[in-house]
Protein backbone atom coordinates (compact mmCIF):
# COMPACT_ATOMS: atom_id res chain seq x y z
CA UNK A 1 0.00 0.00 0.00
CA UNK A 2 1.10 3.50 -0.65
CA UNK A 3 1.31 6.03 2.14
CA UNK A 4 0.05 9.86 1.63
CA UNK A 5 3.68 10.71 3.13
CA UNK A 6 4.17 13.08 -0.41
CA UNK A 7 0.88 13.47 -1.41
CA UNK A 8 0.09 16.93 -2.56
CA UNK A 9 -4.04 17.46 -2.69
CA UNK A 10 -4.83 20.65 -4.45
CA UNK A 11 -8.21 21.90 -3.64
CA UNK A 12 -10.30 24.36 -5.58
CA UNK A 13 -13.46 26.08 -4.07
CA UNK A 14 -14.53 29.67 -3.57
CA UNK A 15 -16.50 29.35 -0.35
CA UNK A 16 -13.90 30.20 2.35
CA UNK A 17 -15.69 28.76 5.18
CA UNK A 18 -16.12 25.34 3.00
CA UNK A 19 -11.96 25.93 2.41
CA UNK A 20 -11.80 26.07 6.22
CA UNK A 21 -13.61 23.13 7.04
CA UNK A 22 -12.99 20.89 4.41
CA UNK A 23 -8.56 21.50 4.93
CA UNK A 24 -9.57 21.12 8.93
CA UNK A 25 -11.62 17.52 8.08
CA UNK A 26 -8.54 16.75 5.64
CA UNK A 27 -5.85 17.55 7.70
CA UNK A 28 -7.02 15.13 10.25
CA UNK A 29 -7.69 12.38 7.75
CA UNK A 30 -4.38 13.06 5.33
CA UNK A 31 -2.06 14.22 8.42
CA UNK A 32 1.08 13.49 5.85
CA UNK A 33 0.00 14.90 2.72
CA UNK A 34 0.32 18.80 1.73
CA UNK A 35 -3.12 20.34 1.21
CA UNK A 36 -2.77 23.54 -1.20
CA UNK A 37 -6.08 25.94 -1.85
CA UNK A 38 -7.16 27.93 -4.59
CA UNK A 39 -10.34 30.21 -4.79
CA UNK A 40 -11.39 29.06 -8.44
CA UNK A 41 -10.84 27.51 -12.06
CA UNK A 42 -8.96 30.49 -12.88
CA UNK A 43 -6.56 30.08 -10.50
CA UNK A 44 -6.21 26.85 -10.44
CA UNK A 45 -4.98 26.65 -13.88
CA UNK A 46 -2.27 29.32 -13.20
CA UNK A 47 -1.52 27.37 -10.68
CA UNK A 48 -1.00 23.67 -12.85
CA UNK A 49 0.79 25.67 -15.22
CA UNK A 50 3.04 27.28 -13.25
CA UNK A 51 2.04 30.95 -13.92
CA UNK A 52 2.49 33.65 -11.60
CA UNK A 53 3.12 33.29 -7.93
CA UNK A 54 3.18 29.74 -8.20
CA UNK A 55 6.23 29.42 -10.69
CA UNK A 56 8.10 28.01 -7.92
CA UNK A 57 7.66 24.05 -8.19
CA UNK A 58 8.84 23.41 -4.41
CA UNK A 59 6.79 25.26 -3.11
CA UNK A 60 3.73 24.97 -5.69
CA UNK A 61 4.56 21.01 -6.49
CA UNK A 62 2.11 19.37 -8.92
CA UNK A 63 -0.43 18.09 -7.18
CA UNK A 64 -1.35 14.15 -6.64
CA UNK A 65 -5.15 14.58 -6.79
CA UNK A 66 -6.97 17.96 -6.99
CA UNK A 67 -10.50 18.40 -5.30
CA UNK A 68 -12.60 20.16 -7.49
CA UNK A 69 -15.70 22.21 -6.72
CA UNK A 70 -17.96 23.20 -9.65
CA UNK A 71 -19.65 26.59 -8.97
CA UNK A 72 -17.13 29.02 -8.54
CA UNK A 73 -16.67 32.67 -10.14
CA UNK A 74 -14.07 33.75 -13.08
CA UNK A 75 -13.84 29.87 -14.47
CA UNK A 76 -16.09 27.04 -13.31
CA UNK A 77 -15.24 23.47 -12.07
CA UNK A 78 -16.67 22.39 -15.71
CA UNK A 79 -13.98 24.57 -17.13
CA UNK A 80 -11.64 23.85 -15.54
CA UNK A 81 -12.15 20.20 -15.80
CA UNK A 82 -12.60 20.84 -19.33
CA UNK A 83 -8.76 22.29 -19.93
CA UNK A 84 -6.98 19.75 -17.06
CA UNK A 85 -8.39 16.76 -18.88
CA UNK A 86 -7.32 17.68 -22.30
CA UNK A 87 -4.05 18.56 -21.70
CA UNK A 88 -1.26 16.49 -21.72
CA UNK A 89 0.01 17.49 -18.73
CA UNK A 90 -2.26 16.97 -16.24
CA UNK A 91 -5.04 14.71 -17.45
CA UNK A 92 -3.55 11.90 -15.40
CA UNK A 93 -4.00 13.79 -12.37
CA UNK A 94 -7.30 12.65 -10.74
CA UNK A 95 -10.05 14.77 -10.22
CA UNK A 96 -12.52 14.15 -7.50
CA UNK A 97 -15.63 17.16 -7.98
CA UNK A 98 -16.03 18.27 -4.82
CA UNK A 99 -19.88 20.31 -4.32
CA UNK A 100 -22.85 20.59 -3.17
CA UNK A 101 -25.02 19.78 -6.61
CA UNK A 102 -26.87 16.35 -6.78
CA UNK A 103 -27.83 17.26 -9.94
CA UNK A 104 -27.71 14.67 -12.64
CA UNK A 105 -26.54 16.48 -15.70
CA UNK A 106 -23.52 17.56 -14.12
CA UNK A 107 -22.86 14.03 -12.92
CA UNK A 108 -23.06 12.81 -16.48
CA UNK A 109 -21.02 15.77 -18.11
CA UNK A 110 -18.41 15.71 -15.62
CA UNK A 111 -17.82 12.09 -15.75
CA UNK A 112 -18.39 12.32 -19.80
CA UNK A 113 -15.26 14.97 -19.22
CA UNK A 114 -12.73 12.72 -17.20
CA UNK A 115 -13.69 13.37 -13.62
CA UNK A 116 -12.66 10.69 -11.75
CA UNK A 117 -14.91 11.16 -8.45
CA UNK A 118 -18.24 13.10 -8.21
CA UNK A 119 -18.36 13.48 -4.22
CA UNK A 120 -21.98 15.47 -3.04
CA UNK A 121 -20.44 17.44 -0.28
CA UNK A 122 -21.57 16.14 3.47
CA UNK A 123 -23.65 18.69 5.32
CA UNK A 124 -21.49 18.38 8.72
CA UNK A 125 -18.46 18.62 10.01
CA UNK A 126 -18.52 15.36 11.50
CA UNK A 127 -19.39 14.02 7.67
CA UNK A 128 -16.63 15.44 6.18
CA UNK A 129 -14.48 13.90 8.91
CA UNK A 130 -15.43 10.25 7.96
CA UNK A 131 -15.57 11.51 4.60
CA UNK A 132 -12.01 12.51 4.54
CA UNK A 133 -10.75 8.86 6.23
CA UNK A 134 -12.84 7.22 3.28
CA UNK A 135 -10.61 9.88 0.58
CA UNK A 136 -7.59 8.70 2.83
CA UNK A 137 -8.08 4.86 2.75
CA UNK A 138 -8.90 4.91 -1.20
CA UNK A 139 -6.75 7.55 -2.79
CA UNK A 140 -3.70 7.61 -0.58
CA UNK A 141 -3.63 3.88 0.40
CA UNK A 142 -5.11 1.55 -2.00
CA UNK A 143 -5.14 3.42 -5.15
CA UNK A 144 -1.44 3.77 -7.09
CA UNK A 145 -0.81 6.90 -8.67
CA UNK A 146 1.09 7.86 -11.21
CA UNK A 147 4.48 10.13 -10.53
Amino acid sequence: MKSEKNMVLLIAEDDIDDRLLITKALNESFSKARLICVENGEILLQYLNRQGKYSDDEQYPLPQIILLDLNMPKKDGREALKEIKSDESFKKIPVIIFTTSKNEDDIMVTYNMGSNSYISKPGSFEGLLALGKELENYWAKTVLLPS
